[in-house]
């Protein structure tokens, strides 16, 4: 099957997958809608101020809300009364914000020798946040869980026995996280310095949140490949985006699968050069919920791509130019820029659409 005829096969499975566990999740409520938010991002403006930008399926912003320091991913609430917006590592705060107005409603700190790693996850009925975190005194990895119902107070702590976590999601099952596993050890002290190269043991996880015991440690194939960002699927697969942290002129997979039913990893390899392409880097993951496919942003790269994640198959690449943040939609995924600009990428195959642009500068990652 041609790689364009699998594109038009995925819009055919919309029907076939709606029916999976967690398919009405992300994408599926209020698409577009002119009074409430339906994405979320960090930004910056050109003389350096630090936003909380909320925007539509369109590519409007309906708001900017200023905070004092650069912030980086988030997750939104069930309820979709209110996301969150964490501070960028190594950040000291996250930012719960009303999705209509915009209105900061609770700054939380991270406490004394933490610091969060810019991503969280809500539980499924909202009254638990989980957030990934360092205690850089130890450098040892955690997530910790903060009780949404009670003014986001801290209910306790899931240690992973590991260094660096980053991304983290929620399984369909609702009740097991995937974590990514950096490896890589940082110190506030230090600002963004990269501590324990030699030494990196990054990994996905799968963690029951309930107990908070590891079930599974996938490693990757090479322990300078960074676990930084991913996503899953309905289905259960997860696709996950690396940073490679040895030679730059090593042809190294940046994207790899996880079918959490079976356990099988996979990474997918490109011909050499499409690999040295990305600069040994890639931003956001999004799962696409209706069909097969993910997307995959290489900002340093200047591109996107599209993989088949039932088959860990490149499918293809669109150029664009600093490319990061990406979220699936029902009938794609929108990207954002940073440029400014905010595009539609259908999953028909058609190249990305660029849907509009602001004087701002996006920051690596969509909420939802």
């Amino acid at each position: 099957m041609h790689r364009r005829d699998f594109l038009l096969s995925g819009i055919a499975g919309l029907a076939a997958l709606s029916g999976l566990p967690g398919c009405a999740g992300r994408g599926a409520g209020d698409i577009g809608g002119l009074n409430r938010a339906w994405l979320f991002s960090a930004a910056d403006t050109p003389r350096g101020d630090h936003l909380i930008v909320g925007g539509n399926r369109q590519g409007d912003v309906l708001f900017r809300t200023t905070v004092p320091e650069r912030c980086h991913g988030g997750c939104h609430h069930p309820s979709g009364h209110h996301a969150i917006l964490f501070a960028r590592r190594p950040g000291r705060h996250f930012y719960v914000l009303d999705t209509r107005s915009g209105e900061l409603t609770h700054h939380i700190a991270a406490g004394e020798a933490y610091h969060f790693y810019g991503h969280g996850v809500f539980s499924p009925d909202g009254t638990r946040l989980y957030t990934t975190m360092n205690h850089y005194p130890s450098g040892k990895g955690i997530v910790r869980v903060f009780n949404a119902a009670n003014g986001y107070t801290i209910a306790g702590d899931i240690e992973l026995d590991g260094v660096g976590p980053h991304e983290l999601r929620l399984h369909p099952d609702g009740n097991t996280l995937v974590v990514a596993l950096g490896g890589i050890r940082t110190h506030p002290d230090y600002g963004r310095a990269k501590l324990n190269l030699d030494t990196m043991a990054p990994a996905l996880l799968l963690v029951d949140r309930h107990s908070g015991a590891v079930q599974h440690r996938i490693s990757p194939s090479h322990h300078q490949l960074s676990c930084r960002h991913l996503d899953i699927g309905p289905e259960g697969i997860v696709v996950a985006g690396f940073q490679f942290q040895g030679p730059e002129w090593e042809p190294i997979p940046l994207i790899a699968t996880l079918d959490t039913r079976t356990l099988q990893y996979r990474e997918i390899q490109l011909p050499d050069k499409a690999a040295l392409a990305l600069r040994q880097y890639t931003a956001s993951v999004a799962c696409h919920e209706g069909s097969p496919l993910a997307a995959i942003t290489a900002p340093r790269g200047d591109q996107v791509l599209i993989i088949d994640r039932l088959h860990s198959m490149h499918l293809g690449t669109h150029p664009l130019t600093d490319v990061s943040g990406a979220a699936p939609h029902p009938s794609g995924f929108v990207l954002t820029g940073g440029d400014g600009s905010v595009w539609d990428l259908p999953a028909s195959g058609t190249s990305p659409v660029r849907l509009n642009h602001h004087a701002i500068r996006w920051d690596n990652h969509l909420t939802v």
